[in-house]
């Protein structure tokens, strides 16, 4: 449990006086900012208010109805009956974090929700605000939630105060489900401290052959392979600005600080996964990715490292699930970067839907890369876009999900990533040799599916060898008869 809340006050008082103009009875939105498990506190950097479709708040008041009239929607200033209820729009407002959370960058996640209601309309719907958090938290799930508690800061207009409560993320909600903590305002971003790490990975995946009549989807494929990189990841070591980091001392440098990680040597899983006989191909999951984050002054220098690997792995969920999502809402034949040559089996199907035993010939997918657009008092988060989309996309999305308008001047957005991440194939109906070449190009962006290739190259390197050896041979007789000459 949080004990200690400290919001950021530019961004709350902001946030305050646009609630007060408003003529809205209620509002509901998500806490942007950060929990800490070891400092036992929350940090609160902004508010960014959920609306529907059509541009309207995802919450509203429900009055009784009284004199034997029926009930209806009223303004702020007619929420005065101590039985109105708050109804709240819980799948939207879970949908509205699940986006968001995409554009969060190390250190800076959805930490829960605040609502803008009346006391009595706030007291009677504690049951449907605590549902409301468990949704946007399962929503907004991160690798590691130490804390199983979100926050639930609620705004009052009469009297005007702000209180801060802890809700439980337990199976059950109940009463006890909400327990205050205390709350502050102070200056909270402009203590923040930057890391930034340009991350290389390789990841190769072997292809087991396929035992079961469930069929296993490309996405479904790269998902576990990235799920079971996590322990790797997480034991490797981080270099920080040259030092590597072996304490838990605070960072008290000012500026950008540059961070690599050195992961363990470990065993060729492209060599290892040739040698066994149930393994029909592997995937070759290689690229690089740039990653941010930002450590609270009063946090050990280990946690920016901790949350530089919880964003890495994010960001590649992040780019699967928005092709995923581009394809279920256009389930017909898309332009996501898929081409499969002499096939249009891969045109004609979304990329979430193609079986990975089923690819026989040759398909190019491209990944979204990730852009990074300027926020609060020098952070930033971010937005991913597909090699056929603008800059124009981003600035939509800025608009409609974090309520801000991106910076008209394009050199302000930082674009690390100058290629995209991508995936090619080859048939699984080749032979694979146990002892073919492990190298790769680190600099080439792409998931290489590498089937069992030909077995021709196995017929040459017998004649390469022998070739070899004579030339040695001949070598050696000429320079001992030399040596014979002249002695």
């Amino acid at each position: 449990m949080v004990k200690a809340v400290v919001g950021e006050e530019s961004q709350l008082q902001l946030a305050e006086d646009r609630l007060s103009r408003s003529s809205e009875p209620a509002q509901v939105g998500l806490v942007i900012g950060k929990l800490n498990s070891a400092l036992d506190r929350g940090f609160v950097f902004d508010l960014v208010p959920t609306q529907n479709d059509a541009g309207q708040p995802a919450c509203s008041v429900l009055e009784p109805a009284k004199d034997n009239k029926k009930k209806g929607w009223k303004s702020k200033s007619q929420t005065s009956d101590s039985s109105s209820n708050l109804v709240i729009d819980k799948d939207w407002v879970a949908e509205h974090a699940r986006q968001v959370s995409r554009m969060m960058v190390g250190g800076i996640k959805v930490v829960g929700i605040y609502v803008w209601a009346s006391e009595a309309a706030f007291k009677n719907s504690t049951m449907v605000l605590c549902q409301t958090v468990k949704g946007v938290a399962e929503a907004a799930s991160t690798l590691e939630d130490e804390l199983d508690v979100r926050l639930l800061i609620h705004i009052c207009y009469s009297p005007r105060r702000w209180t801060c409560r802890n809700c439980t993320l337990s199976s059950n909600i109940t009463s006890s489900s909400l327990r205050p903590c205390d709350f502050k305002m102070g200056r909270v971003l402009t203590s923040l401290q930057t890391f930034k790490c340009l991350y290389n990975f390789d990841l190769r995946l072997p292809i087991y052959q396929e035992k079961t009549s469930k069929s296993e989807t490309l996405v479904d494929f790269l998902c576990n392979g990235i799920s079971n990189y996590v322990k790797e990841l997480q034991g490797a070591k981080a270099v920080i600005d040259g030092n590597l980091v072996v304490n838990d001392e605070a960072c008290t440098t000012e500026g950008l600080h540059e961070v690599e990680l050195l992961l363990p040597f470990m065993k060729d899983m492209y060599i290892e996964a040739c040698s066994q006989k149930d393994v029909v191909g592997v995937v070759n999951f290689t690229g690089s990715l740039c990653s941010f984050s930002f450590l609270n002054s009063k946090e050990p220098i280990s946690q920016a490292v901790a949350d530089i690997k919880d964003d890495i792995i994010r960001s590649l969920r992040s780019r699967l699930d928005i092709i995923c999502d581009e394809a279920d809402e256009d389930p017909g034949p898309i332009d996501n970067g898929i081409k499969e040559a002499g096939n249009d089996l891969a045109s004609e199907k979304p990329v979430s839907q193609l079986v990975l035993h089923s690819l026989r010939k040759n398909c190019n997918l491209s990944l979204p890369r990730r852009v990074f657009v300027p926020w609060l008092a020098g952070t930033y988060i971010c937005d991913y876009l597909q090699p056929s989309e603008t800059l124009e996309v981003l600035k939509d999305h800025c608009v409609e999900l974090m309520s801000m308008e991106a910076p008209n001047d394009a050199s302000k957005i930082l674009e690390p990533e100058e290629e995209a991440i991508r995936v090619s194939t080859r048939s699984f109906w080749d032979v694979v040799i146990p002892y073919c070449s492990t190298s790769s190009s680190t600099q080439e962006k792409n998931i290489e599916i590498t089937g069992k290739e030909n077995s021709q190259k196995t017929s040459k390197s017998p004649s390469l060898y022998f070739v070899a050896a004579v030339i040695i041979l001949l070598l050696s007789v000429l320079v001992g008869f030399v040596f014979v000459r002249k002695s």
